[in-house]
């Protein structure tokens, strides 16, 4: 069942039943009205039908018994005159004898018409009024009842005035609202039909997007109708859903270009190692009567090639670890402290180049030592390959914002913001004169970003001011280290 028909079927039968309670409303209080005009009559014109019955039993002095033709006093001119045709009135004494005959005026058209009347009643304190079925065509009856106080005190007055007129008013009223009722029922319907569709003409809009937009193209987008509605809301959702989807499946593409990229770099630098110590081995093969000095060059150069081979293979290794999201160990790390042996390692590495330390604040943060150890080496070891002989090398650190800063800063070539904005990708290498590892496998800054993401941290890299390269590592702070006072060394 779709979504037109239902509402259709929901909102219909409320305003239907809406219409059948104000039309019942009208009928009953109209109806009310009229009872209520037949009892003013009855108030008011019971005194005529009780002299007019008193004189036929004989029970005023005004006259005798006789017939009754409705006049006299209960004829034109009397209380009984506001009484409309047909009325019909009765003295009973309490044991139920008729006292004369029967009242039918007021003026004598006696039609055989007459209220089915309890024969027998008690007197009542106070008048009465009650609706009773007729005879003769007349279908009811509205009866006023009460203890006649004039010649015939004690006696019970009945008068009845027939609802004929009420009766053919009210059938008139209800065909009426059956007639209105159903013209603005079925105007109704039409009506909420033509709003039903233009409302969810949109949401058909919607539906028609959706069921075009396939996984190869997510360009696709709705136009949203009015936000402040929930079918524009709806649109509004769809596209943002839509633009996400999109972003998801562009960065899943990129990722698994990102993937292809990485192993056929890998396979590229593992194929090297492999390719030279394959041919070392044939080299060996061919030549079992190698010269002692010959075999000890292959056999180095062999023993190089694994060890290149099997670096490159942990570095992978730790990368695929860092992307599982392995936890690090997590213990204080005293950076300063890691900053000076750092340090101090370079220089042993290479005794003519200048590399101070500075330190602004004794800074502890919470991570893993070693893999911490391994980023600052390889950004040391980087600006010491990458840069001229004797050119200096400064590594500093300081708070900043609730974060720990260190910074390796150096003097050399630099690099263009072209290749600074992809240096720490895998693999990735901007020339033949700067990579991330000379001669290694270009893992290392790669690594370094890694480790320190998975710290919390960031790493970049920004131009030196007068040339050069700085790279700065932001991790947040644990503690400050107390009772080592701030100092340099060169």
């Amino acid at each position: 069942m779709s979504l037109r028909l239902r509402l259709l079927i929901a909102l219909c039968p409320l305003f239907i039943a809406a219409l059948v309670v104000a039309d019942a409303a009208t009928y009953i209080s109209l109806r009310s009205f009229l009872i209520s005009r037949v009892d003013d009559q009855l108030a008011t014109g019971h005194m005529g039908v009780e002299q007019a019955l008193e004189v036929q039993a004989g029970l005023s002095g005004s006259g005798g018994p006789g017939g009754f033709d409705g006049r006299g006093p209960g004829g034109p001119g009397s209380g009984s005159g506001s009484l409309p045709p047909g009325t019909y009135g009765e003295l009973r004494t309490p044991s139920g004898q008729l006292l004369g005959s029967p009242y039918v005026g007021p003026a004598n058209d006696d039609s055989g018409a007459r209220p089915v009347l309890a024969a027998t009643l008690t007197p009542v304190s106070q008048p009465q009024l009650y609706t009773v079925p007729g005879t003769g065509g007349v279908s009811h009856y509205r009866v006023y009842v009460e203890t006649a106080s004039g010649a015939g005190a004690g006696d019970i007055l009945k008068v009845a005035i027939p609802l004929d007129d009420v009766d053919s008013t009210l059938r008139q009223l209800l065909l009426l609202e059956l007639a209105i009722a159903g013209g603005i029922t079925l105007v109704v319907v039409l009506a909420t039909a033509l709003l039903v569709r233009r409302g969810l003409r949109p949401l058909e809009r919607i539906g028609s997007t959706a069921r075009s937009i396939v996984l190869t193209d997510l360009s696709q987008r709705v136009t949203p109708a009015d936000e402040r509605t929930e079918v524009g809301r709806l649109g509004l959702a769809l596209n943002t859903m839509l633009a996400q989807l999109e972003a998801a499946f562009a960065e899943r593409e990129a990722n698994e270009q990102r993937l292809r990229h990485f192993v056929s770099d890998a396979s590229h630098e593992l194929r090297t190692p492999l390719t030279s110590m394959r041919g070392y081995a044939e080299l060996l093969r061919r030549n079992p009567d190698m010269s002692p000095d010959d075999l000890t060059v292959a056999m180095r150069r062999i023993d190089d090639e694994t060890q290149r081979m099997g670096i490159l293979v942990d570095d992978l290794l730790l990368l695929a670890r860092l992307d599982q999201g392995r936890p690090l160990e997590a213990r204080p790390v005293d950076m300063e402290a890691l900053m000076e042996d750092a340090c101090a390692d370079a220089r042993a590495a290479d005794g003519g180049r200048a590399i101070s330390a500075r330190v602004t604040a004794p800074l502890v943060v919470t991570g893993d030592e070693m893999r911490l150890r391994q980023v600052l080496s390889n950004l040391l070891r980087n600006a010491l390959v990458h840069t001229p002989a004797g050119t200096p090398v400064e590594v500093g650190l300081h708070r900043d914002d609730g974060h720990a800063v260190l910074e390796v800063i150096d003097h050399g070539p630099g690099i263009p913001p072209a290749h600074a904005e992809r240096i720490f990708e895998r693999f990735y290498r901007a020339d033949a004169g700067r990579s991330g590892d000379q001669g290694g496998s270009g893992l290392g800054l790669s690594i370094a970003a890694a480790v320190v993401q998975a710290h919390g941290g960031r790493i970049w890299v920004a131009p030196t001011p007068g040339g050069g390269a700085t790279f700065r590592i932001s991790l947040p702070v644990r503690d400050a280290r107390p009772g080592r006072g701030v100092g340099s060394s060169a």
